[in-house]
This record gives C-alpha cells, sequence and structure tokens, in this order.
C-alpha cells in the first residue's frame, strides 16, 4: 500500500538530545531509543470514517518522536497498518449500501491526504492487513505450531495460558480486563472458549462476509494477531516503540504483544520481544464526550481544511496539548492557534538587524530541543516559539533570528512559517 508524500524538512546545525518519553508498562519515562537505528510502529486506521481529530491528534504525537529522533541523528524505520477489513468497516459498508472495498480505498486517500496538508512524515511501511493476509497466516501458524491456538466452532482462538506474561503492557487485573475487553471488541462471554480473555485469531466464514483461504479454513484474521504479524515482519522481533491511543492499552497492545512472545519466544529466555516501550496518546473530546464513531461526534480534518481553516494552525491547535493528555476540541482552541500562527508569521516576516539574532536563534532551537525530548512536550516547545516572536514583535529580540527559528518550527514542529 503506498504511503503519502514526505514532507521537505530543514537540517538543524547540530544535534538534538535522545527524547525520553513515557512508557506505560514500566510505568516510567525511559529513553525511547537508544542504538542508530530507532523502529516505531503505530497502529493504523480502520477505514470507514478519517481522518478525525482524535487520530489527528495520534499521528501527530508520532510525528514529533519521528522529527526528534531524526534530529538527534538516529535512522528511522516507521511502519504502520491499516485494518481494511473489520466488522466496523463491514457495518458501515453494509448500512451506506456501499462496496467495502470501495469505502475502505476512499476512506485512505481521505487519510493520506490529511496527513499530507498536517505535514506528518510517512511511515515507511503502510501495510494493509488484506495485502499481509500471507504474512498473518504465516505468524498465525507459528502460533499453532506452539500448541497456543484451539478451535471453536468455525473461529480459531489463543489460549491466553500460554503466555505467562500476559497483563504485563497494562498491568491491568482481571476484573478490569473483562470489562475493557467487552467494551472493545472482545467476546469474553462466548460459551466454549478456555478462557474469557482468549482473543480471536482467524475468524471463519460468515454468508455474506469476505474472506481468504488458510490453513486454518476460509475467513479472515483477527485484529490483534493482524498487527503482531505486520510489525514483527516489518520491523523484526524486537523494535523501540510500540504506539497507539490510550484505547489500545488494553485488549490490543497487551494481545499483540502477547502473540509475538508465545510465537517467537523461548522458554526461560529474557530476550525482549515485541516492543521495548509502549507509549500511548490521550483521547480527544468534543462537547464533553470522547470523540468516536459511535457517537457520531466527530470533527474531520478534511471538514475544517474545506471550510477555510489553515493545516498548519490545526496542527498547532493539537500541539497546544500534551500528547499523553485526554483533551476537548474546541472552535476556541481552533482560533487561538490560528492567532498564534498569524503570530508567529509576522514575526518571521519581520527584517531585523544586529548583533545577537544568530544567537537568539540558537537559543530558540536549543530550547525547544530540550522540550521535545522531554517526554515531547510541545506545549513547552510553543511556548519558547511564542516568547521570541513577542520578543521580536515588541522590539525586545532580534528578527535577524528569523530564518533559523524558520526552521526550527519546521523541522522540529512541523509548522510551515
Amino acid at each position: 500500500m503506498d504511503s503519502w508524500p514526505a514532507p521537505n524538512i530543514p537540517v538543524l546545525p547540530g544535534l538534538g538530545p535522545d527524547t525520553t518519553i513515557w512508557d506505560t508498562a514500566s510505568a516510567s519515562k525511559v529513553v525511547a531509543a537508544r542504538g542508530r537505528l530507532a523502529t516505531i510502529y503505530a497502529c493504523g486506521i480502520t477505514p470507514y470514517d478519517a481522518t478525525h481529530m482524535g487520530h489527528a491528534a495520534t499521528y501527530l504525537a508520532w510525528d514529533l518522536l519521528v522529527r526528534s529522533w531524526r534530529d538527534a541523528g538516529h535512522e528511522v524505520r516507521y511502519a504502520q497498518n491499516v485494518t481494511d477489513v473489520d466488522d466496523p468497516l463491514l457495518e458501515r459498508a453494509d448500512r451506506d449500501g456501499e462496496n467495502w472495498r470501495e469505502l475502505a480505498e476512499r476512506e485512505i486517500a481521505r487519510y493520506r491526504s490529511d496527513m499530507t496538508a498536517l505535514a506528518v512524515v510517512p511511515p515507511d511501511y503502510l501495510i494493509g492487513a488484506v495485502e499481509a493476509l500471507g504474512v498473518i497466516e504465516d505468524f498465525s501458524g507459528l502460533l499453532s505450531d506452539r500448541g497456543a491456538l484451539y478451535a471453536l466452532d468455525s473461529d480459531v482462538y489463543a489460549a491466553k495460558a500460554a503466555d505467562p506474561r500476559f497483563g504485563s503492557v497494562s498491568g491491568y487485573d482481571v476484573p478490569a480486563m473483562l470489562e475493557l475487553s467487552a467494551e472493545r471488541g472482545g467476546d469474553p462471554g462466548r460459551a466454549g472458549k478456555k478462557d474469557p480473555l482468549d482473543p480471536l485469531v482467524w475468524r471463519g466464514q460468515r454468508p455474506g462476509e469476505p474472506h481468504w483461504p488458510s490453513r486454518f479454513g476460509a475467513g479472515r484474521p483477527g485484529w490483534h494477531v493482524e498487527c503482531a504479524a505486520i510489525a514483527t515482519h516489518w520491523l523484526g522481533r524486537a523494535f523501540d516503540v510500540q504506539a497507539g491511543g490510550s484505547d489500545l492499552i488494553f485488549p490490543h497492545h497487551e494481545m499483540s504483544a502477547s502473540h509475538a512472545r508465545v510465537a517467537y519466544g523461548e522458554p526461560g529466555s529474557d530476550e525482549l520481544l515485541f516492543a521495548g516501550r509502549y507509549v500511548h496518546a490521550g483521547m480527544v473530546r468534543y462537547q464533553g464526550a470522547k470523540m468516536s464513531k459511535s457517537l457520531g461526534n466527530l470533527v474531520f480534518v478534511s471538514a475544517l481544511r474545506a471550510a477555510g481553516a489553515d493545516p498548519m494552525a490545526i496542527r498547532l491547535a493539537v500541539l497546544a496539548h500534551h500528547y499523553r493528555s485526554d483533551w476537548d476540541w474546541t472552535d476556541e482552541g481552533l482560533a487561538a492557534a490560528t492567532d498564534r500562527l498569524a503570530g508567529w508569521r509576522a514575526a518571521a516576516a519581520m527584517a531585523g538587524t544586529g548583533p545577537g539574532g544568530a544567537a537568539d536563534g540558537a537559543e530558540v532551537l536549543a530550547a525547544v530541543r530540550q522540550r521535545l525530548a522531554d517526554d515531547l512536550d510541545a506545549p513547552g516547545a510553543l511556548a519558547v516559539i511564542d516568547q521570541w516572536a513577542g520578543g521580536v514583535i515588541a522590539g525586545r529580540a532580534q528578527g535577524a533570528a528569523a530564518a533559523l527559528v524558520k526552521d526550527t518550527a519546521d523541522a522540529l514542529l512541523g509548522i510551515r512559517l
């Protein structure tokens, strides 16, 4: 599957510091990547209603991480999936009387267009579930070879008991897991399962649903095994960061990590498998409720763009909130971001001369780097440029620093001035 065009990113002088992020699994702040190669897998869209502001906020967070890694001298390898066959997609297509493939293709195209407009660095690998069916089947075969799968009617489940470390990503107790599983697409109440939390690996053919042949019979893959297979195939058995919204902590990230440990782990081994760190973005609300398709309270990037919003202002409105926080999208927030963008652009356009200009620019660059290195503190980074822009407009700072500040905002924050 094709990704979207990469933005042109200015090269900044020197190198930024290593980035620390909050790791959900260890409940601590850790260095995001230590080797020269930094790797990230981000769970992607299910293309039946893209791209709302919850999507945008999540992918802008990982965009900051990718930009910070590159600024620190890392080579970055980034993979992202697209769940282009799943129950919500099929249900929406059926509701609207539309072919599910055509619906998926249209929404993927809209997603690409929105990400391009928002200057998001594209993943190296944008992988659809349908194109990865062979990879997913092979990975599922590893689980089967380990004796971790069992059949229930025409479906195939993974036995939670096959993974002694199940629960190590979320840290949740069983009652919490059961509640979240029921809320987030699981089937803990299905009769015949060995354990209520056992995840579906292969969904047997249902009348009227798309299906493909496999060693498990005709059907289609489960969601959790999809991401486990794609991540490990394109990034390797171990990679640096698994990224997604906080609603993916359980069951999705727990289950995907568990699948990988069972597929590749050896008894008694301490080998790191799957992600070294698990990073999660907060939820975006609208009118007091979490922005979600089921509630119908979505604000779409494409609609804002069509109404005349500058994509850079949309991006600034998101970056005004720390990626791990839950927050509310409002018209007032977008208006404030539009004013902020105008102020930055006014300062950048002001000609200035005199000693200290280059030093001012270097100070801004260093301060922005430090804020992003501290768990992607975008609000703190914006405040640095706010201070510079206010000083230029008031005549307290040197406009001669504008070129470096513009490059800093573009390269690290994705804001083109």
